[in-house]
This record gives C-alpha cells, sequence and structure tokens, in this order.
C-alpha cells in the first residue's frame, strides 16, 4: 500500500539501532544494526520529494535518491534496488562507509530545523535486501563482443570500471598486486564499518559473471604494460594511492612510529584469519599501548577507534586544526569520543622523544591563522606552548599520495602530474599512451570511495566508446580499400 511522503514534520529522524559505545568497543562488529522494514518505510516517508534534489545533487554519483526513497516508503524494494543499481556499483558499502553528513544527508533541503532523512541506512536497508530475496545479479552481458580489458587495480574504481565493462559485453582481466580483491575497503577500512564479507560478497559475484582476477601480479615485474597492451584492446590503471605522506620532526624514525596503513592492514588481515609475523603482530598493535594518532581525516578516525578496540591503555588524536575545519566526517569524530578516545584540537607534533624506540610526543598549541590559498584558515604555532604526551606507538595518519608508477611499472613514458598522479585526458580518461586508460584516485589523488566508483564507471564508458570507434575506424579503412 502506497504510504504518505513529505512526513518530515510528523516523525522525527531516527537513526537504526546504535550499539552502546561500551559495547561496540569490544569488537569489530559493526555499530549500526539495520533497518526492520517498517522503520526503513517510516524513514523514507519523511523525503519532502523537493523540486531540486540537493541530496542527488550532492552525490557524487548523482543517485536518485528521491525515487528510491518514494519506492521504499511504498515497499517496492525490488523497485527501489533497480533505481539505486542503475547508478551505484556498491550501494550496500556506499551506504556505510560514505560521509552522508558531508554529502546527500547533509544537503537535504529538511536538515535545518527537522534532521535530514537517514539516506545511507535506507540505501543499505534496501541492498541488504536485495541480497536476501536473490534480486542481486552477477554481471551478465547480453551477448560477448570477443573483445577484453585489462584492469590494473582491483580496488573500488577498477572493480565498477570492471563491472560496467563486463555487462557490456567485455573480457575482463583484473591484475592486483594483493591477494584480495577490493583495494583500501578490504585493507584499511575497519570491520565496524566495513565487514569484509561485504566486499567478498560482491567479488565472488562478479568471479560468477566472468570477470577474471589475477592477483598477486606486481606490474612492471610480473608482467608489463606494453605485454598488457597486446593481450588486450584496452588497458585501465587503477591502482589508487597508497604512499603514506610522511612528518618531517626529528625522532620520525624511531620504534614504534608506524604509517596508519601499515596498522589497520594488519589489523584487518588477522580478523580474516592472515598468519602474520611475530614481529608484525606486535609492532602493529595497540594492546596495553599509550597510543598517539597524527591527523584529522578519515584515516585517522579508523586508527584510534581501531586502537580502542584493540585493548590501548589510552588514545589521543592530534590534529592542527579545530574540529569545524577537520576533513574527516562528524560522525566518525563523535562515534570516537564516545568510544574513549581523546582530541587535542589545535595541536601538532614537534618531535617523537625516546632512545632506540618512541616512549613521548612533544607537542605545541597552534591557533587559526589567515587562509591558505584554498581558503583555510593556515595554523599557526603559539609560542611557548610546548606539552608532552605519553607514547608507546605512534600511528602517522597524514593522507596518501601516488606512488611513482613509471618506474614501479618500469615506464618512463607514462606522464604525470606534478603531484605525481597520472596525467589524463579530462574528458577521454586517456593517458598519454594510446589506448591506456587512467581513472579514481591515481588521477584525482587521494578522495572517497564514492568519487572512484564514479570515476570507474565514467572511464568504462570512454574504454567502450574508444574501442568501438577503433572498430568503426579499422571497418572503414578496409571498406575503402
Amino acid at each position: 500500500m502506497a504510504r504518505k511522503l513529505m512526513q518530515f514534520t510528523r516523525i522525527e529522524q531516527k537513526m537504526p539501532e546504535k550499539r552502546t559505545a561500551q559495547t561496540r568497543a569490544r569488537d569489530f562488529d559493526e555499530i549500526y544494526k539495520g533497518f526492520v522494514p517498517e522503520q526503513a518505510a517510516t524513514q523514507a516517508s519523511r523525503c519532502s520529494q523537493c523540486g531540486i534534489p540537493f541530496c542527488q545533487i550532492h552525490c557524487p554519483l548523482q543517485n536518485n535518491i528521491p525515487d528510491w526513497l518514494k519506492l521504499t516508503a511504498e515497499g517496492r524494494l525490488e523497485e527501489a534496488y533497480a533505481i539505486s543499481s542503475a547508478t551505484n556499483t556498491f550501494p550496500e558499502i556506499c551506504g556505510r562507509i560514505c560521509p552522508q553528513d558531508r554529502l546527500c544527508e547533509g544537503n537535504c533541503v529538511i536538515e535545518k530545523g527537522f534532521n535530514s532523512v537517514t539516506i545511507g541506512s535506507v540505501e543499505k536497508y534496501i541492498t541488504e535486501t536485495a541480497f536476501e530475496n536473490g534480486w542481486v545479479k552477477a554481471p551478465a552481458p547480453a551477448r560477448e563482443l570477443g573483445l577484453s580489458v585489462g584492469i590494473i587495480g582491483a580496488g573500488p574504481a577498477g572493480l565498477a570500471a570492471a563491472e560496467a565493462l563486463r555487462s557490456r559485453g567485455y573480457e575482463i582481466h583484473v591484475y592486483d598486486r594483493y591477494d584480495r580483491a577490493g583495494g583500501l575497503m578490504i585493507y584499511g577500512i575497519p570491520n565496524f564499518k566495513l565487514d569484509k564479507s561485504v566486499v567478498m560478497r560482491r567479488w565472488k559475484l562478479f568471479e560468477e559473471g566472468g570477470i577474471r582476477f589475477h592477483m598477486g601480479v606486481d606490474i612492471g615485474r610480473d608482467v608489463t604494460i606494453a605485454e598488457l597492451r597486446q593481450r588486450h584492446d584496452a588497458v585501465l590503471i587503477a591502482t589508487g594511492v597508497y604512499q603514506s605522506r610522511e612528518i618531517k620532526v626529528p625522532g620520525v624514525g624511531l620504534d614504534g612510529v608506524v604509517k596508519a596503513l601499515d596498522f589497520l592492514t594488519a589489523s584487518d588481515r588477522i580478523h580474516l584469519g592472515d598468519d602474520l609475523p611475530a614481529s608484525d603482530r606486535q609492532a602493529l598493535t595497540a594492546k596495553d599501548k599509550h597510543v598517539v594518532v597524527v591527523g584529522g581525516g578519515d584515516t585517522a578516525m579508523d586508527c584510534v577507534r581501531t586502537s580502542i578496540r584493540q585493548g590501548a591503555a589510552s588514545v589521543t588524536c592530534l590534529y592542527r586544526r579545530n574540529r569545524q575545519n577537520m576533513p574527516g566526517s562528524q560522525r566518525e569524530v563523535a562515534n570516537a569520543t564516545e568510544e574513549g578516545v581523546t582530541f587535542e584540537w589545535l595541536s601538532n607534533p614537534e618531535a617523537f622523544l625516546g632512545n632506540e624506540r618512541v616512549e613521548a610526543v612533544r607537542a605545541v598549541r597552534m591557533r587559526l591563522g589567515a587562509p591558505d590559498p584554498s581558503g583555510r584558515q593556515s595554523p599557526v604555532v603559539v609560542e611557548g606552548s610546548q606539552f608532552t604526551l605519553k607514547a608507546d606507538l605512534v600511528i602517522k595518519a597524514l593522507g596518501f599520495d601516488p606512488e611513482d608508477l613509471p618506474v614501479l611499472f618500469n615506464t618512463p613514458e607514462l606522464a604525470t602530474t606534478r603531484w605525481g598522479t597520472l596525467k589524463t585526458d579530462i574528458r577521454s580518461f586517456m593517458t598519454n599512451i594510446e589506448g591506456v586508460f587512467a581513472a579514481g584516485d591515481i588521477v584525482r589523488g587521494a578522495s572517497l570511495v564514492v568519487w572512484a566508483i564514479r570515476d570507474g564507471r565514467d572511464a568504462a564508458e570512454q574504454v567502450d566508446r574508444y574501442i568501438r570507434n577503433r572498430i568503426t575506424a579499422a571497418e572503414q579503412s578496409a571498406a575503402a580499400s
């Protein structure tokens, strides 16, 4: 039965039940439970169905959010999933990890005064219901084209492109240096935000759909770009960015000062059942340690919340700007605070102290000064404000930069920008090498999973256009001769 919409003046916003901080800090299970059908329909009915859907405008994927909210409110969930999945390769993942407070929900027109529609939670509910009912299918082309595309990188951009191209009939081969598909969705995002079974469920579907995965392959060593160009009609590079940004302070080389990705990957591998070396288990765990995390993005939030769950003696986050100017999700900050993390806002490390192993962090207070070129206020040191924090483990969570792909891939002719990202044509996604495309963070720079999905889908369209144009040109040339 159809349900009335625009119920935001009558029905209050209600998120799915959230486990208590005390309970969730003891394990790595997801912190939110799912909606039950009546809750999902009720919350979806709060949508105002506005004439200009700012939720959709501010979604990188331009998801048709008002449409699938309406269908959910009316109980038409199979149709809701069809609409949701038409623009999004991974709605079940975006519903869990997208910073909705900065994107769709943060721009909901009823946010001010009535609180936004719980878009992310409804999106997750729709897709989980679709999986339960068998509505989610492996990519199945209407016909095989007899053409192939090689994709380097099994992260969200590469997988989104693989699914889109496979659905069009291409034979798809995905090459990745790791042992599991998913990129940072597998080795970077903790289970309490994204359970790994959710990612691996999609991986299995893609394999069932005929996408071929070649794991543990190092491009440049095991196979070259030139060889991939010979094997395939086009190649797409979607490696992401994995090189951790460094901080230049005394003591950065001490034992116990580690990279965020090393710390998070070790934790994810343990939960996947991998056998880590004893040295890594000891060095990359927060158990019984005083932990200091440097940074204010979502990766820093992942590190502080993982440290809590590993049984750290204390967890402190140092960030050089204030809470209002931090790049990470405000929901993540709230969750971390509930779980016992201490935030030292407007603080920056001056040195890591210790002999061979870190023992403390000397930090200094900051104030916000004049805006920098990006418009954000620049942090300025407050003279004489030094303070010291005890630390057995320091985690550097300062963001990621691209690896040197021309060197890594042994392809020196591959052009890069001054930031180290791959240089591509803004419209065609093609690099300076004919038939080699690039998409995702390796072009955009470190960004969100949802942007990687968007880039991968857009790149797939351009790869398809390039191959078809080449075939047409060859046919016309043959006819003319």
